[in-house]
């Protein structure tokens, strides 16, 4: 077997595949799918792009009224409502309106005024779903997938290359990472968790031979004024931007899973260390003050 790496855009971020396969013809294959398919995913489900089928959804809600999705959709939305209910609210894919206040491209704070005008479009128990119609009472809500898809696009990714007789891998989609298998010997692949104060360092690394991993945090999008960093994950109830965590990354069966365990860490705040104690699942987290923990590390401060 040979190793073969193939790297692409899309969803926003760089995405990496990288497998052992019989020849180039082989490996070929598994990143024409995994291309294809990431992509398709995005076409389908990227806010930005008039022609989505999420841009259908959101012209609906716009206006109020019911619509009826497909079966690969339906799917999404059943996930995005067990998050909502197992993080009693926190996890909201109706929250992505709240954006409109938000310019982290700018260094200065929205008007609590305008905050609280979208807070009023903001709640999945205001609108009614039941497969395969989604329905929304009033005007003016939004949904907004992006916490759920690229995930679930890399554990798609996996599956399509274990389809092809892809044995020995990942997949990277921006840092939301499903491993295929192990290296050719059985060895685990080694997964740096960048540091999120610092890009030039890593918070640790992990040696993973299957499973998933997904981070959440404020790495990129976030403004600084006054001396405060404000993030881009911003808590539905309150429309303002968590403050307690720095980064969460998650290890799981699925990297859908990962990633929606890190974002409801996040969005729990000071009580989101705990909450991921009582998961059990393997897990690294680091306040906004430099405390680190999980992983059955000692408490003590990043450098």
């Amino acid at each position: 077997m040979q190793r073969f790496k193939d790297q692409f855009h899309a969803m926003g971020t760089l995405c990496e595949v990288e497998i052992f396969a019989r020849d180039v013809t082989h490996a070929g294959v598994a990143f024409a799918q995994v291309r294809q398919d990431v992509k398709r995913l995005e076409s389908r489900y990227s806010r930005y792009l008039e022609t989505s089928e999420l841009s259908a959804i959101n012209r609906v809600a716009a206006q109020g009224g019911a619509i009826e999705v497909d079966d690969e959709t339906a799917s999404l939305l059943n996930y995005a409502q067990a998050c909502f209910d197992q993080s009693g609210g926190l996890f909201d894919v109706t929250s992505g309106i709240l954006r409109r206040a938000w310019n982290f491209h700018i260094g200065c704070l929205p008007e609590q005024a305008a905050i609280d005008q979208l807070l009023v479009h903001v709640g999945w128990n205001k609108l009614s779903w039941r497969a395969p119609y989604l329905r929304f009472a009033s005007a003016g809500q939004e949904i907004d997938l992006g916490g759920i898809v690229k995930e679930y696009a890399a554990d798609r990714a996996g599956s399509l290359c274990r389809a092809v007789d892809i044995r020995h891998g990942y997949v990277n989609l921006g840092g939301d990472l499903t491993v295929i298998g192990p290296q050719p010997d059985g060895s685990p692949w080694q997964i740096g968790i960048r540091h999120p104060r610092n890009p030039n360092m890593l918070m640790t690394t992990l040696a993973l031979a299957s499973g998933a991993v997904a981070s959440s945090g404020d790495y990129e999008r976030c403004i600084v004024v006054g001396g405060v960093r404000y993030g881009h994950i911003l808590n539905p109830r309150t429309g303002w931007p968590v403050r307690a965590i720095a980064a969460v990354t998650v290890q799981a069966p699925m990297c859908v899973v990962a990633g929606s365990l890190a974002t409801i860490a996040m969005l729990k705040e000071h009580d989101g260390p705990l909450w991921l104690a009582e998961i059990d699942l393997p897990c690294i987290w680091m306040s906004i003050n430099g405390e680190v923990g999980g992983w059955s590390m000692p408490d003590h401060k990043a450098p």
